[in-house]
């Protein structure tokens, strides 16, 4: 399934631009494997912004959300493995920590070839991935992330995984993780991927994509998400935190992500994307993702594009209700 299939539950701009800005494919030599990445090349742009997905997602699932800020931005999005087109020599063995490393070293070297800022833009899952590699690598302007889901706080283990498996204490995963976490299931055995979207059509959609939902999962993946230790937030000081979190989030609800956000220490701005399932399709709170955007790219980190906001540092949806991430 291409990018168009995703694009359709897109507002009619948002299916306009995704056709009009075509990304390319290239490839990523890593371990023994190829990493697919689709770019959208930008030379003229002053910032780099680099989108991870998360668990059953891929570049392809992600294009139409972003090809907004195509242009504003030099994008690139990689697909990690087992997912999208990357393809690696025992993907089964794939653990939480192989995208931590392979992110790392991505990251390293985009800077040596481009050394303008670069912005982590997570989603899902890869809201933590894009906090762990900015805060391991010192080579990031700033982080924005859809979600913030700390796998040592016993609630978002609950929520995220599906059936006794978020109830399963570390210790016990550790234990399946060594008897079982080379099998690869179906998603949809580990987590309710009918809570991805407000629309039971894209979650299907994403349910069935076989580059995505669709790909059998290693066990271990997720056990070793769950395991994974991330670096203290009380030691991220030093750049920029945006969480834009999904209002309507039905799967992993803002409160969750708050509770690690509130623990940061550096600077930390929320934006709440009103209308958003964990999948985010809906107005306005698309339009606050892509200005939120722009304007970290655009003011912080460098000028204003033409035509694009220059209001501030970052956008936010409704500043008079929104949730406070400082308590």
């Amino acid at each position: 399934m291409d990018s168009e299939s995703y694009a359709r539950f897109l507002p009619d701009s948002y299916r306009r631009r995704a056709s009009e800005v075509e990304p390319t494919s290239t490839w990523w030599h890593w371990r023994n494997g190829r990493v697919h990445i689709a770019r959208a090349a930008a030379p003229e742009a002053s910032a780099r912004v680099m989108v991870i997905h998360g668990a059953a997602g891929h570049s392809g699932a992600l294009w139409p959300v972003c090809a907004p800020i195509a242009g504003m931005a030099d994008l690139l999005l990689a697909d990690l493995p087992p997912y999208g087109n990357t393809a690696v020599a025992l993907p089964h063995r794939i653990r939480y920590g192989d995208w931590v490393e392979l992110l790392c070293e991505l990251v390293l070297a985009e800077r040596r070839r481009d050394d303008r800022p670069l912005v982590l833009f997570g989603a899902s899952m890869g809201g933590m991935l894009a906090y762990e590699v900015a805060a391991r690598t010192g080579q990031v302007s700033a982080v924005v992330a859809t979600c913030l889901l700390d796998p040592a706080d016993a609630e978002v283990r609950r929520r995220a995984a599906r059936g006794p498996l978020g109830s399963i204490p570390p210790a016990g995963l550790a234990v399946l993780e060594r008897l079982a976490g080379g099998v690869r299931v179906p998603m949809r055995w580990l987590a309710d991927e009918r809570k991805i979207s407000r629309d039971p059509q894209l979650s299907a959609l994403c349910a069935a994509d076989p580059r995505g939902g669709g790909a059998r999962t290693p066990i271990g993946l997720l056990t070793s998400f769950v395991r994974y230790r991330h670096t203290p937030p009380e030691n991220f000081d030093s750049i920029p935190l945006v969480l834009a979190h999904p209002a309507a989030d039905d799967w992993t609800p803002p409160e969750l992500s708050f509770r690690f956000l509130n623990r940061v220490k550096g600077p930390t701005t929320v934006v709440m994307l009103e209308n958003c399932g964990h999948y985010p399709t809906g107005e306005p709170g698309l339009t606050h993702l892509a200005e939120t955007l722009y304007s970290l790219v655009g003011n912080t980190l460098g000028e204003p594009a033409e035509g694009q906001p220059d209001e501030g540092p970052v956008a936010t949806s409704n500043p008079a209700t929104r949730p406070d991430p400082r308590g």
